[in-house]
């Protein structure tokens, strides 16, 4: 993992073994100094600057960067 300082200076540690796949770069997951999962960061423009909703949907705020949520239909379970 890739210790990275956030721009509030805390520690935070990037995993790129773990993507999801975006419109323009991979979000690679983040953790904490705890090795608690805190978040994603946008490879294409370097940001913590992200956000996720109920549905999976990541989007980075600095660059539009977009990972559409998975298909789930109800009817297959």
């Amino acid at each position: 993992m890739e210790e990275r300082t956030h721009p509030q200076g805390e520690t935070l540690y990037v995993d790129s073994t773990r993507a999801e796949r975006g419109s323009k770069a991979p979000f690679y997951v983040v953790y904490n100094t705890d090795r608690e999962r805190w978040g994603f960061f946008c490879s294409n423009c370097e940001s913590f600057d992200t956000a996720v909703d109920a549905m999976g949907r990541i989007k980075c705020s600095s660059c539009s960067n977009l990972h559409k949520a998975e298909e789930w239909d109800a009817a297959h379970e």
